[in-house]
């Protein structure tokens, strides 16, 4: 990942809509004062979208049948069988 452009206050304060719709874009700044950092704008993950009922059932209808005895055996086959116990020292 590069460096991050480096943006004063003032060029926040005058290019505001530009640097923001940068933001909404994926673009990371970090803004100075006087040549010193103090802060970074950087955006904000996007929030999961909600999927509905009627759209995950359509989607899970073409999805691949899982072998349940297949299942089982990858589980088996990365599982730690050893118990520990936890209070053991």
């Amino acid at each position: 990942m590069g460096a991050q452009p480096e943006i004063t206050q003032r060029d926040l304060r005058n290019r505001s809509k530009e640097i923001m719709d940068a933001v909404q874009r994926g673009q990371s700044f970090t803004v100075t004062r006087d040549g010193y950092r103090v802060g970074e704008l950087i955006p904000l993950r996007r929030k999961r979208r909600f999927v509905s009922r009627d759209e995950f059932a359509a989607m899970s209808r073409s999805a691949p049948d899982i072998s349940l005895d297949a299942f089982r055996a990858d589980q088996d086959a990365t599982a730690d069988h050893e118990v520990d116990d936890p209070y053991a020292r």
